[in-house]
């Protein structure tokens, strides 16, 4: 008993729809966004403080109502968004020290395990390396800094 099947493979649309392939990028295009992001490079500063604050909003309410699902959650999302922002804003050492309290956090179901004085030690960490204008890993106290509490999370972690 045979049932002859057939398969149908629909159009590759998406490509068309996107420029074609990389003969479609326009490099006027990026080269007006670079200026675009150069001229708000003066607003970075403001920008990556902003962000502290509300990392620090977010360990206060910890302080306050206690390290709960809901007090943890924000925390690692204040952690996130700082992940993505930091090297945007000039500071790659904020998005690594941010990453790593991310991946201490990532997991729900042992995000309450996580130690708060290493959780706290992220933040003070962050709030440090931005009231210095310590921004990349090349300087030795941001190095060991970072390096510092990696390697507390990977023990945490394999723990």
């Amino acid at each position: 008993m045979s049932n002859p099947a057939q398969v149908i493979r629909p159009p590759n649309t998406l490509l068309a729809k996107v420029g074609g392939g990389f003969g479609g990028i326009n490099a006027d295009a990026i080269a007006k966004a670079e200026e675009a992001l150069k001229a708000m490079s003066g607003q970075f500063g403001q920008w990556l403080q902003d962000e502290v604050s509300k990392l620090d909003a977010a360990q206060t309410a910890i302080r306050a109502e206690g390290y709960t699902p809901t007090t943890a959650e924000a925390l690692f999302y204040r952690a996130h968004d700082l992940k993505g922002l930091g090297a945007t804003y000039q500071y790659p050492i904020v998005t690594r020290i941010a990453g790593s309290l991310c991946r201490l956090l990532d997991d729900p179901a042992r995000r309450m395990a996580a130690p708060m004085i290493l959780i706290d030690a992220h933040v003070d960490a962050i709030r440090a390396v931005v009231r210095d204008q310590i921004q990349t890993d090349e300087h030795a106290t941001g190095r060991v800094l970072v390096e510092t509490l990696e390697a507390e999370v990977a023990a945490h972690r394999a723990a």
